[in-house]
């Protein structure tokens, strides 16, 4: 009797567009464990495609984040393309500020694959309801520096978030801040690569993506960084929109209305016309920070420029006088929220 033929799994890539094959048998039981030696203790929260649980590894004994990600019983589908881009930038981007990405587990049955990643404590949108107290300059620049150092570190390794957001930025006891959920990542610079404009979290999301544009550049991720920079300061939600009119009405009534003085590629963006831009003259962050320093309205402007050639980049965030003027950053294991 011929053996029977190995059940497969195929998948279109998400870098080069070709069809590839995986072993069902031989991917579930070979490098990978399996989740059952895996003990869930509470679910956390939910990513792009799946679940959170908090979990104990039942050999080591550790505490770990296991993220589901479902995978189709449609042998066409295989693995979703958002998971298998998670785990390959994840393999990628090993950095301090970075959620790491231990090893993967899969069920028995193959209906489910599960990222083992370092258990964070909390996350800065959960902090930021229930902090007693705002955040003091230092601890903000802290947490701004650590931010902008991952973006430096993706930025440099031709990665996109495209998703920033408080909820989607993870703290250990030890106060060090950890960039997760990497489900709508992109690598970007291969030319005509079309990428939706439907990305990022709305209240973070920058004027180039609200007006529709095709092409993104780390651009998008300094303005949601800037948007978190912001919510920092205020101690509540900066950019609040109901849709994307009232996200523009808004950005404009900070920033003033744009035009092609100060972004010459406005007249070009795809989504223009389905906006109408009212007249408002004045840039109002000095009014809405009223105790910050010139060096922090330095920085705001810059991170919220309307031309995304000239917004600011990571690398000149981080060298910014801003983390240079007193109050200097706190060391993270100086932050407030410390459980240990």
């Amino acid at each position: 009797m011929l053996p029977r033929p190995a059940e497969t799994i195929s998948y279109t890539s998400i870098f080069d567009g070709t069809k590839r094959i995986l072993d069902k048998e031989a991917h579930s039981y070979g490098d990978c464990r399996k989740v059952n030696e895996f003990e869930k203790i509470n679910r956390v929260g939910e990513g792009t495609y799946g679940v959170v649980y908090r979990a104990r590894d039942t050999v080591s004994g550790r505490i770990v984040a296991l993220k589901q990600v479902r995978v189709s019983d449609t042998p066409s589908n295989g693995i979703s393309e958002s998971a298998l881009r998670e785990i390959t930038l994840l393999q990628k981007l090993r950095h301090q500020n970075i959620v790491d990405l231990r090893e993967v587990a899969v069920s028995r049955s193959y209906k489910g694959m599960f990222l083992v990643m370092e258990f964070c404590e909390q996350d800065l949108a959960s902090l930021l309801d229930t902090l007693s107290a705002p955040f003091t300059p230092g601890q903000i620049k802290c947490l701004v520096q650590q931010l902008f150092a991952a973006l430096n570190f993706m930025h440099s390794n031709f990665v996109l978030h495209r998703d920033l957001k408080v909820s989607n930025l993870l703290l250990t006891d030890a106060g060090v801040l950890k960039v997760a959920d990497f489900g709508l990542a992109r690598i970007f610079g291969d030319e005509g690569m079309y990428m939706t404009p439907r990305v990022v979290t709305l209240w973070y999301r920058c004027p180039e993506l609200l007006f529709g544009a095709k092409t993104q550049t780390t651009a998008i991720d300094i303005w949601s960084a800037g948007c978190i920079f912001a919510e920092l300061l205020l101690g509540r939600p900066f950019l609040p929109g109901k849709g994307d009119i009232d996200q523009i009405e808004k950005i404009i009534q900070l920033l003033g209305t744009p035009t092609t003085k100060i972004w010459p590629e406005l007249e070009d963006m795809p989504d223009l016309q389905n906006f109408s831009l009212r007249s408002q003259p004045y840039n109002k962050l000095k009014t809405v920070f009223e105790s910050a320093t010139q060096a922090t309205l330095d920085l705001l402007n810059g991170l919220f420029a309307y031309d995304p050639k000239r917004r600011l980049t990571a690398q000149k965030v981080l060298e910014h006088e801003y983390f240079k003027e007193y109050p200097l950053p706190c060391e993270p294991d100086m932050m407030p929220f410390r459980t240990t």
